[in-house]
């Protein structure tokens, strides 16, 4: 097996050296800057980096090594970073944390603590790397064309195989983009005319005027322009499938015609004198409300239960559960392969709004979001902006426990200094702890400069006690 590769971002030659040493079950990658770093990140993919906070051309502060963190994490965001920090560092070590890296080890460096952390790493990239190819896979269905795990589809699926092996007709009801023409043809396929042709036609797509032609068919001469006998769609898919997409849609006349059909079997060409014979299944589907139509008087109730052995219901996506990031991670994969990219995934912002949208085009809309998504967007991960959906305000929480507490943590802090009115001493006294904690809790957050703007150093009596901001030890560039 080839060595896991292993990013190195570190400006000191002494210290890459020993970094190969410590690591020669690594394919090492050094960089020595942030450019660097990412370049090799964005060409090589590692699962695992190490990056010095104090990297040129701030080797003696930390402005540089979180821009290469926040780098990597929007260009590599399945990268385990780990940060090397000054020891005792804190502040900036749960800085870092929060900013999304893997985990930080402090200089000078244990070399058996960092092996550990690294290959820790390496396992939870593996299994992240396992998840997202199950997650990516097709769930199994009994239609080939069908991708789902939900109870509701799966049934469906099940009545579909059940009725495939029938000549009974099948009449479908759903919203438009829920897959009535896959299930047709798979209704088709699984029996026994599935060597036969299957025809399929939109009733509702074709002029009134000319779709008794495309019905039916015509003789040479039976109205103008018709220079050639032409056979209609249902002569065409004699012996095996003829599926009426939007039947609720056919025109009263057009109605009565199709029932003598359905009766007799046999069909008659415009401008024709004879009767033509023909075997034919028929498969009807409409996203109407077409017991409504029937009530009104616009769809024939005879027609209706001709067509309507037996009726199939497929729900809309936004009552599928989980089939909505399921299909979007198989049209990843799917549209991945056919435009050659190769985008990792989904942001927070992106599964959140995919959850919150109520999918009106269903299955066809989800399909064609994702070929756009994929196509354009410049990222490693699809956003809520690259499928053109608003971000939810509700985001998905980060589970991890360190970042958990974290958010905890700053949270609390927050609630206190609004509490306190923005007075320091009284927001410590509140919390339980000292003023200097407080500060340096705080500035690990990034709120001490927000808080700390509106005060007046004279008025503010915990002004006096607060450590100097701003300044903490310079990251040693070698280690011994």
């Amino acid at each position: 097996m080839s060595k896991p590769k292993l990013l190195i971002v570190e400006d000191d030659e002494g210290l890459c050296s020993q970094y190969r040493w410590a690591f020669p079950a690594c394919d090492l990658l050094i960089a020595h800057n942030r450019n660097q770093g990412v370049a090799v990140a964005q060409k090589d993919h590692p699962p695992v980096a190490i990056i010095d906070l104090g990297l040129p051309p701030d080797p003696d502060g930390v402005s540089e090594g979180f821009a290469t963190l926040e780098a990597l994490q929007r260009q590599v965001p399945d990268t385990k970073v780990i940060v090397a920090t000054s020891h005792g560092d804190r502040v900036h070590a749960l800085r870092a944390i929060g900013s999304g890296a893997y985990d930080f080890c402090e200089k000078p460096m244990d070399i058996a603590l960092l092996r550990t952390i690294v290959e820790r790493a390496l396992r939870v990239h593996d299994l992240e790397e396992e998840n997202r190819r199950l997650a990516e896979a097709p769930a199994p269905s009994p239609i080939k064309q069908i991708v789902t795990a939900s109870e509701g589809m799966l049934k469906v699926c099940r009545t579909i195989e059940k009725l495939a092996t029938t000549n009974v007709s099948v009449l479908l009801l759903g919203e438009s983009g829920t897959g009535k023409e896959a299930l047709a043809r798979a209704l088709h396929d699984l029996g026994p005319r599935a060597k036969q042709p299957f025809v399929a036609i939109n009733c509702g797509a074709i002029p009134e005027n000319l779709l008794e032609s495309e019905l039916f068919g015509h003789e040479r001469g039976a109205f103008t322009g018709a220079v050639k006998q032409t056979i209609g769609k249902i002569e065409a898919a004699n012996k095996g499938t003829l599926f009426l997409d939007e039947i609720g849609d056919l025109p009263h006349p057009l109605q009565v015609k199709l029932l003598r059909f359905l009766q007799e079997q046999v069909v008659e060409r415009i401008g024709g004198r004879t009767t033509i014979p023909v075997d034919v299944r028929i498969v009807s589907a409409t996203n109407t409300a077409i017991e409504e139509n029937m009530a009104d008087g616009r769809f024939r109730n005879d027609l209706f239960y001709r067509l309507n052995s037996v009726t199939v219901r497929i729900p809309p996506l936004r009552e599928r559960g989980g089939d909505i990031m399921l299909l979007a991670r198989y049209f990843l994969a799917r549209f991945n392969r056919e435009f050659a990219r190769n985008i990792r995934g989904f942001s927070e912002d992106a599964i959140s709004a995919v959850g919150a949208h109520s999918w009106p085009g269903n299955v066809r809309e989800l399909e064609n979001r994702m070929k756009r998504a994929v196509v354009m967007t410049e990222s490693r991960m699809v956003d809520a902006a690259d499928l053109e959906l608003a971000a939810s305000g509700e985001m998905t929480p980060d589970l991890d426990l360190r970042a958990a507490r974290l958010r905890a943590e700053r949270d609390v802090l927050e609630k206190a200094i609004t509490r306190a009115n923005g007075t320091l001493a009284t927001a410590a006294r509140l919390l339980g702890i000292s003023r200097p904690t407080l500060y340096t809790l705080m500035e690990a957050h990034g709120l001490a400069p927000a808080a700390l703007a509106g005060l007046d150093a004279g008025n503010d009596p915990a002004h006096a006690d607060a450590p100097e901001r701003g300044r903490h030890p310079a990251s040693p560039s070698t280690v011994r």
